[in-house]
């Protein structure tokens, strides 16, 4: 294909005009549709409207707009978000008190110079020293959650100068090389054999089985620089562990002089009922990995913050050994993320999402025992799992939740399993209507896959 400088142009100024226009008409929004749906399959990936139809069967709809609980489609229909972004949203869709703050870094300087000290990026530094757990000192700013994990994965190399990791199955820490390496799915890895050899992934929520891999792994000439575990397992279904499984992992960890990472980037900022997941045990792990609720729902940005005695000489007298990326801390972000964790602190968003995920869970159980074919509901603050008997019931219910106006969807690693993880901000008003639209979806869906559900639930009895 030609360079085509002037159809390129052309192509822009018709887009910055849509984005300029509060007003579109009827055939504007059309155009966008069948815009959108071209442009996707001709030059994104063709699989990704395949994949969207899981909840839309087969019609396209184009988000344009949202607002706290819920966003609106081209034409204005209103959807109550469950979905939440997989756990952006904690702090609501576009929340004025904190976007007033982006808007007004974004009128004074957007980016940063990379050779001048930019001080919100001290400023929010300090500020997770303050907020986070035990003696977690030293933040590293970057863009997204697998970036995020490779940095901890780095730092944890870099620190020990010892090589293994353990990882648990079903974990889910981001698709870049060093990330995927540690995430427990087949599905994720066999595209990219052979990875990083040198991790080993034992059952989740089984710490003696991480003790009996650093044990072996060393009885043989390794070295284990790290361990890295969700406190609660997002992407494998809303796994929780049992109750001293972080506690022991602490244990362990300290015992054989291992790195112990917590990646929190979905159970991080107030979404599991307090600020951080690993509060609930009084855990501090040597590496706390934050991001998506951390920018607050406006900006892109994520991180680790460590301990000191991490932050070896050679990350001192190098600092960009760890890595150097160009939009990594920037003041845009850096405002997003010390507004929502001034929103989040001063609403004790934590303490709204423990009672109110009390709340919702309590009426989802309810719901369960008129509907067999939910088969299980579990979870912890605003990240909720209902679980089906296959995955194809689950994305029936799915769609019949979009169909009634609510959005939500699979896992990544388990389908079956549908995702409750809506806005921290959601009202009970609003918490009541999602368990009457599920009620009718599951009520439908019953009626669909009669045979199916009933044979599943026979052959387990």
């Amino acid at each position: 294909m030609e360079l085509n400088k002037m159809a390129a142009l052309e192509e822009a100024q018709k887009i910055c005009g849509f984005i300029l226009n509060d007003e579109l008409t009827k055939d504007e929004k059309d155009q966008i549709v069948r815009d959108s749906i071209y442009n996707f399959n001709h030059h994104v990936n063709p699989g990704w409207l395949a994949y969207r139809k899981s909840v839309s069967t087969n019609e396209a709809f184009v988000e344009w707009e949202d607002s706290m609980e819920s966003f609106k489609d081209l034409y204005g229909n209103e959807f109550i978000d469950c979905l939440g972004g997989f756990g952006i949203y904690t702090c609501g869709h576009r929340n004025p008190e904190i976007l007033k703050y982006v808007q007004a870094q974004l009128s004074r300087y957007a980016l940063h110079s990379q050779e001048l000290i930019d001080p919100l990026r001290g400023y929010l530094a300090k500020i997770m020293a303050l907020c986070t757990p035990g003696d977690l000192t030293y933040s590293f700013f970057c863009n997204g959650g697998a970036e995020a994990n490779e940095m901890a994965l780095k730092l944890a190399r870099l620190a020990t100068g010892k090589n293994y990791y353990i990882s648990t199955v079903g974990a889910f820490h981001g698709k870049s090389l060093g990330a995927v390496s540690m995430t427990g799915k087949g599905t994720y890895r066999k595209p990219y054999l052979p990875m990083i050899q040198s991790v080993q992934h034992v059952e989740y929520g089984n710490a003696e089985a991480v003790e009996v891999a650093i044990k072996n792994l060393i009885s043989v000439g390794e070295t284990v620089a790290g361990m890295i575990v969700e406190p609660i397992q997002g992407e494998a279904g809303i796994i929780l562990p049992p109750e001293g499984y972080l506690r022991r992992l602490r244990e362990i960890c300290d015992k054989y002089e291992v790195v112990l990472i917590f990646d929190e980037i979905q159970t991080g900022m107030g979404r599991t009922g307090t600020m951080w997941a690993c509060e609930a045990e009084g855990v501090t792990p040597d590496i706390l990995v934050f991001g998506k609720a951390f920018g607050g729902g406006i900006m892109p940005i994520t991180g680790i913050i460590a301990r000191p005695h991490l932050w070896t000489d050679d990350i001192v007298n190098n600092p960009w050994i760890l890595g150097s990326p160009t939009f990594g801390g920037n003041p845009l972000a850096c405002s997003a993320a010390i507004a929502a964790i001034k929103y989040t602190l001063e609403n004790d968003l934590p303490g709204q999402i423990k009672e109110k995920g009390e709340y919702l869970i309590g009426k989802l159980r309810e719901l369960q025992k008129d509907h067999p074919i939910l088969k299980e509901v579990r979870g912890k603050g605003f990240l909720i799992g209902l679980e089906y008997p296959t995955s194809e019931i689950g994305w029936a219910v799915s769609k019949g939740l979009f169909k009634r106006g609510v959005m939500t969807g699979g896992t990544l690693i388990s389908s079956k399993t549908n995702r409750i993880e809506p806005p921290g901000i959601l009202s009970y008003e609003t918490m009541d209507k999602i368990v009457q639209k599920l009620d009718e979806s599951l009520t439908e869906v019953e009626a669909e896959f009669s045979t199916t559900w009933e044979l599943v639930a026979t052959a387990k009895v």
